[in-house]
């Protein structure tokens, strides 16, 4: 008996050593995937120590492994090479995008990958950084590795004891043992995250970045096939939603803007704390705040953009939807039947149109602009002189100056109109800045000079040469265009009769450590604080988050000093409630609108497209399974967290079966008018 248990484990032993000695490349593959797995997880979501998305990873890259077993060994390093190519340069893309959409790629962005060509700058100066392509080094290792084996004369001696389709077999049974294992640590959360495919952060932490990238594949493809199937389904979720959401209720803002004519301003990249903030005495958005001081200013208003960003606001606000969780609407869904306010509008008697200094096939606008709803988009070279162009196209001065004769003309025509004027000059990545701006970004002090005992002026350059720095210049730029706009429409007697909307359409995208040194600046030394120094601010996650907020703002030449139109809305609120709250001002509603009227709730939920939800007692991310309470009075229970987990959910799937399925074609109603 002894001598058997011996020689069992001399045999293990012995072929352990043989297929050691064997499987160089395969296992060279096998650890450089699963190491580039851990990396990207380490760049991003930081739960490089979880076993379960290794457990994922491994199994994955075995499956895809196993099969270069059925090519001769003097050819596996192509087969090996090609996937080790795939899987490096997945890494490399995903780590790009997740610094600046804290979101990992999708197949179905192929479509909108041609934007990429129009925003190069941007993407080179905001997105890549060096560690993007550390996982380059798989490939390397691979041909390193290939090459030695090649002087050893290695792969003509394997394939003399190489049985492929064995180790083939072999390797599969291993990669199922590991799925067996992982499948078994699931939870029902982590299956149904899986199946709808939102929350791509959550994915990739708990089953690697492989097993989401495929996942991903498959769900694109099932998203182009999704209207032959899966209507039903779709369909009753749609109508058991719609018959649960209250009615319409009038309050005091009922009707006080009907009949009037109606300016939208998408203001490119402007957040709301910007409002509060001067340099040397100087503020960065004089006009804004003027504006803010004078009207309905929603202090707590966010954007509910995803990876359409722009277009994806464009689309909440107009429609009372989420973006799609699969593409965007603008190029993958725009031509889908949604109730959009400016419909609503027009069958009120309004002529609608757009403007915007870009191309006209910018996020595919002309199509899904006209869509939409739109009388007309007047765009870049086909109504503008190009006479000044910054960053991506017309600057905004420009644009708003050669856009004020437009709409005088519009209002000769039409007794009623309701136009949005897109910003563009204040999009990332600010480099353009200083050819157009001198506003001051220093801190200027008074000190006493030792030697002559006089107080000197001290200069230091505090935000001077960093990107957040030229980013508050491009906001003063854009504030000062405002400005110039305004003054220039009620020259023209255009604000008369017309309520004045502007809205951030989505924040900055700087990345958290833009923050580091405008937080920890020392006065006394005009050098950034230490990390270690007790003052030293550092900006989590959940104050990053919350910091996103943009602003939103309903003025009237008349609303100064006006009781209802004169105030601070200080309750959440998110873009998509802008259509109803805005309808009941206005006279209309919309039967199919996710948000509410901020004047007829008390307790608002803003959802956002990564099932992460917002309300004015906490913010809680459902990728990472916590919350920030955001007034420490209030008590929160599990059952609170449970029940607005599952408004999200609700408010995601219905939005996103509409936009598939065209649901609002399919079951049309009349708009309910009062």
């Amino acid at each position: 008996m002894k001598e058997k248990t011996k020689d069992f484990f001399i045999n293990i032993k012995g072929n352990s050593k043989t297929y050691l000695k064997t499987n160089i490349l395969f296992m060279t593959f096998v650890l450089s995937s699963v190491i580039n797995g851990c990396l990207l997880r380490f760049f991003t979501v930081k739960n490089y120590f979880d076993i379960k998305p290794i457990i994922a990873d491994l199994a994955v890259v075995l499956v895809i492994g196993a099969f270069g077993y059925f090519i001769k060994p003097k050819h596996q390093f192509k087969y090996f090479c090609t996937w080790s190519i795939i899987f490096s340069v997945l890494c490399v893309i995903n780590s790009m995008y997740y610094t600046n959409y804290l979101s990992f790629v999708s197949f179905s962005l192929l479509e909108t990958s041609l934007q990429i060509a129009d925003v190069s700058d941007a993407v080179v100066d905001n997105v890549m950084e060096i560690k993007d392509f550390v996982f380059l080094w798989q490939i390397l290792a691979i041909f390193i590795v290939n090459a030695r084996l090649k002087k050893r004369d290695y792969f003509t001696k394997v394939s003399k004891i190489e049985i492929g389709k064995k180790r083939a077999l072999g390797t599969l049974v291993a990669a199922f043992i590991f799925f067996g294992i992982f499948i078994s640590t699931l939870t029902s959360v982590d299956i149904s995250r899986l199946t709808k495919q939102w929350n791509r952060e959550y994915i990739v932490m708990k089953f690697g970045v492989y097993t989401y990238q495929f996942n991903d594949l498959f769900a694109t493809v099932k998203s182009a096939l999704n209207p032959l199937f899966g209507y039903d389904d779709n369909n009753k979720l749609f109508r058991e939603y719609y018959e649960n959401v209250e009615t319409h209720k009038d309050n005091e803002y009922t009707n006080i803007f009907k009949g009037k004519n109606v300016i939208f301003i998408h203001a490119e990249s402007i957040q709301q704390y910007v409002l509060d903030l001067s340099f040397n005495g100087v503020d960065v958005t004089p006009n804004l705040k003027k504006l803010a001081s004078e009207g309905l200013y929603f202090s707590n208003f966010y954007a509910q953009e995803s990876v359409g960003t722009s277009s994806d606001t464009e689309f909440t606000l107009n429609t009372s939807l989420m973006p799609a969780s699969s593409g965007t609407v603008f190029v993958s869904y725009f031509d889908r039947d949604y109730l959009t306010m400016e419909k609503i509008l027009k069958e009120q008697g309004y002529y609608t149109f757009s403007m915007h200094g870009n191309n006209c096939t910018f996020w595919n606008r002309q199509a899904a602009h006209k869509s939409f709803g739109y009388d007309n988009f007047y765009c870049y070279t086909k109504d503008y002189t190009i006479d000044e162009t910054i960053g991506l196209g017309l600057a905004d001065k420009s644009f708003f100056k050669q856009s004020v004769p437009i709409i005088k003309n519009i209002n000769k025509e039409h007794s009623s109109w309701m136009g949005t004027l897109i910003m563009l000059t204040n999009h990332t990545p600010f480099t353009w800045i200083d050819d157009v701006s001198n506003y001051d970004v220093t801190y200027k002090t008074k000190k006493v000079n030792e030697e002559t005992g006089e107080e000197e002026e001290v200069v230091y350059d505090y935000m001077e040469g960093t990107k957040l720095g030229s980013y508050f210049k491009s906001v003063h730029y854009a504030d000062e265009a405002l400005g110039e706009l305004i003054e220039n429409l009620d020259k023209e007697g255009l604000l008369d009769n017309t309520v004045f909307i502007l809205y951030g359409d989505h924040d900055a995208k700087l990345k958290k450590s833009e923050f580091n040194h405008f937080y920890n600046f020392d006065p006394e030394t005009g050098e950034q604080l230490d990390k270690d120094d007790p003052n030293y601010h550092t900006v989590d996650y959940f104050e990053y988050e919350l910091n996103r907020k943009v602003p939103l703002i309903i003025w009237t030449k008349d609303s100064k000093d006006n009781e209802l139109l004169n105030k601070e809305i200080t309750k959440v609120m998110g873009m998509y409630d802008v259509l109803p709250t805005l309808g009941n001002m206005m006279g209309f509603s919309s039967r199919y609108a996710l948000g509410n009227d901020i004047f007829s709730i008390d307790e608002n939920t803003v959802v956002f497209p990564d099932g992460n939800w917002l309300t004015d007692k906490m913010y809680y991310s459902q990728s990472k399974g916590e919350g920030k309470i955001l007034n420490l009075e209030d008590t929160i229970s599990e059952d609170y967290i449970t029940e607005h987990n599952k408004i999200a959910d609700d408010k995601i799937a219905v939005s996103n079966a509409i936009i598939v399925y065209d649901l609002i074609k399919k079951n049309k109603e009349e708009v309910t008018k009062k």
